[in-house]
């Protein structure tokens, strides 16, 4: 079949225009509602390494529905590390803990705690420990500090909160102080 120059830009012409008018009516008609409609959006920081790439966490009823990494941030621009992508699972883990579960000393099985009690028993362990190791000398030296407690902060903490640990930790009298974003 020989086509001339003319009906070949006519037959040209035609299969552009139905491509494009098959495919917007195709586009306009699979219609529906977005997974995010509805949601709030907040933007927060992945917790894992010292990085500190941005995140959007999108919620529903109190409840994360979908986290992404945030275009806008200037770390990392939307993209995000496999530890960072798999953070939807981590919140929304139907394994994890919802309450407190303590075993005491030598027990075999795990009790329910309020979380006051909890933060009350953690308090009094680390003042028992803090008074069972407390040194104020070294020799003729003064020290006052406590080597039986450790402080190891994490990327999860912002710099206000890693100030706030190192400065009770030091008022404390912990000489073991870490942070993991300088390891």
């Amino acid at each position: 079949m020989a086509l001339t120059r003319r009906e070949f830009l006519k037959l040209s012409g035609l299969t552009t225009a139905g491509a494009f008018l098959g495919g917007s009516a195709f586009l306009s008609g699979c219609k529906s509602t977005p997974k995010l409609s509805g949601a709030k959006e907040s933007s927060t920081i992945c917790p894992y390494c010292g990085v500190g790439c941005g995140l959007i966490v999108s919620a529903r009823d109190g409840k994360v529905i979908n986290i992404e990494g945030d275009p806008d941030h200037p770390i990392n621009r939307g993209a995000l590390c496999a530890k960072g992508t798999a953070l939807y699972q981590v919140a929304v883990n139907p394994r994890r803990l919802g309450k407190v579960l303590h075993r005491k000393p030598y027990g075999a099985e795990w009790e329910e705690m309020s979380w006051q009690d909890a933060v009350k028993l953690i308090a009094r362990r680390v003042k028992d420990t803090r008074d069972a190791t407390f040194q104020e000398k070294d020799g003729d030296t003064i020290v006052n500090r406590t080597p039986g407690i450790a402080s190891l902060g994490g990327a999860a903490l912002d710099n206000e909160e890693c100030y706030l640990l190192s400065k009770f930790a030091r008022l404390l009298g912990v000489t073991y102080l870490e942070h993991q974003a300088r390891i």
